[in-house]
């Protein structure tokens, strides 16, 4: 799907040593790419140093989130995901300060729509799957976004399943207290009255 998008071709892949780079079938399907392939020795992580480097820049990321809003751990997945979403949207002077979005795909992304991970929301519920006396929302926590859809990932604290919600009212000075299962405000040093404002 890159390849179609961006008119290059993948040429080498280097990769450690894993099960899942190793196996017969990625080596068939490899070959069927004319793909070469270049693999570590083995305990060696610095030989690929620029994507082990990246790793450890998002998993600080999403476990800083995580802690922020005391997210449960099953949620690592999302936390992970929306790290790497926000990266691909910051600046980096490995690319002459521009985001690695914009070199991507020739335009500035917006970041209107960003919000506080781990903020409690109400989810808007659709008139066609409600009655007319029902609530028209649900509460929820935000977990991320989409990458193809327009929408942002709430878990639904209703239905205990994460949903695709495009109408979102975020709450971002509160979030979910898991263990009491009960929403509890928080302190945003930024959002005092008091506070310095950076203009």
């Amino acid at each position: 799907m890159v390849e179609l998008q961006s008119g290059y071709q993948t040429k080498k892949l280097r990769s450690d040593r894993g099960g899942e780079y190793t196996s017969l079938e990625f080596s068939k399907f490899c070959e069927e790419l004319v793909l070469e392939r270049q693999l570590t020795v083995a305990y060696s992580p610095q030989q690929n140093g620029v994507a082990e480097r990246k790793n450890r820049i998002v998993l600080e990321m999403a476990r800083t989130m995580m802690h922020e809003k005391q997210i449960p751990l099953k949620f690592w997945v999302e936390a992970v995901n929306t790290a790497i979403y926000l990266q691909n949207r910051s600046p980096t002077s490995a690319l002459d300060n521009t985001t690695p979005f914009e070199k991507f795909s020739g335009g500035k992304p917006g970041v209107k729509h960003l919000r506080i991970f781990g903020s409690l929301c109400h989810i808007h519920i659709p008139s066609q799957k409600r009655h007319k006396l029902e609530e028209t929302g649900m509460k929820g926590v935000f977990l991320g976004y989409r990458i193809c859809e327009k929408g942002y990932r709430v878990f639904n604290l209703e239905t205990k399943k994460i949903e695709l919600s495009r109408s979102v009212i975020f709450n971002e000075k509160a979030m979910w207290n898991w263990e009491l299962n009960e929403p509890e405000q928080v302190t945003i040093p930024w959002d005092d009255e008091e506070s310095p404002r950076i203009s």
